[in-house]
């Protein structure tokens, strides 16, 4: 168990931080439905009062805690910012990030307790989603869409083709460590998956690939 008697006194911000570190640490001990506002507040250090002065709800608190560890505006942003100026580069790079960033243990662990959790909470399907993968998936098909654009890749569904790519670069890695089936891959094999992907992506959308109605 993690204590936080050094937080008696935070300010505002560390204070709600504290708050999310202990209801991530107590969602994966219990799961949702096991899990106690009352709990969370006295091992933060305060009252089930200042809790609800954070947070008005158990499923307000959830939703907070998926946006800040899905962090996916995060890993897609800086992505963007340096990924390379040609088409296959960049996707090499968005590919790469993302992988990182899905196979981590603890978004592999927040995808293990929605898993366990939304048969009987559909919300926080919905809410993990929504922070989530949805985000991620808009920003990559708003760099696809700017993409096809300027006539370096051909398609009329951005949202679509970036959900198809990502989940190409997870194919064969993420379920096997999601079911702890495996170990997590290494690098070189992250790298492979996501050649592999960009490969047939390139093959599908890119401008000098088969357009649509061609390869029928």
């Amino acid at each position: 168990m993690v204590m936080h008697a050094n937080l008696a006194r935070p300010g505002r911000d560390e204070r709600r931080r504290a708050i999310l570190d202990v209801a991530l640490e107590l969602f994966m001990q219990e799961g949702y439905a096991a899990a106690s506002m009352s709990v969370i507040a006295a091992r933060v250090g305060g009252s089930k009062g200042t809790l609800y002065n954070y947070f008005p709800s158990k499923e307000t608190l959830f939703a907070a805690l998926m946006e800040a560890e899905c962090e996916s505006e995060a890993w897609v942003t800086a992505t963007l910012e340096s990924a390379s100026d040609s088409v296959d580069g960049a996707l090499l790079d968005i590919g790469g990030r993302f992988l990182d960033f899905a196979l981590s243990s603890k978004v592999m662990n927040i995808h293990r307790l929605v898993i366990a959790e939304s048969g009987r909470f559909p919300e926080l399907g919905r809410t993990f989603f929504d922070s989530g993968p949805k985000r991620s998936i808009e920003r990559v098909s708003g760099w696809l869409a700017e993409r096809i654009a300027q006539g370096e890749l051909v398609g009329d569904d951005p949202e679509h083709m970036a959900t198809l790519f990502m989940d190409m670069c997870k194919s064969g890695l993420h379920q096997k460590l999601l079911w702890n089936v495996d170990t997590p891959p290494s690098r070189a094999k992250k790298a492979a998956n996501v050649a592999a992907a960009v490969k047939v992506f390139m093959a599908a959308y890119g401008a000098s690939g088969p357009r649509r109605g061609e390869a029928d």
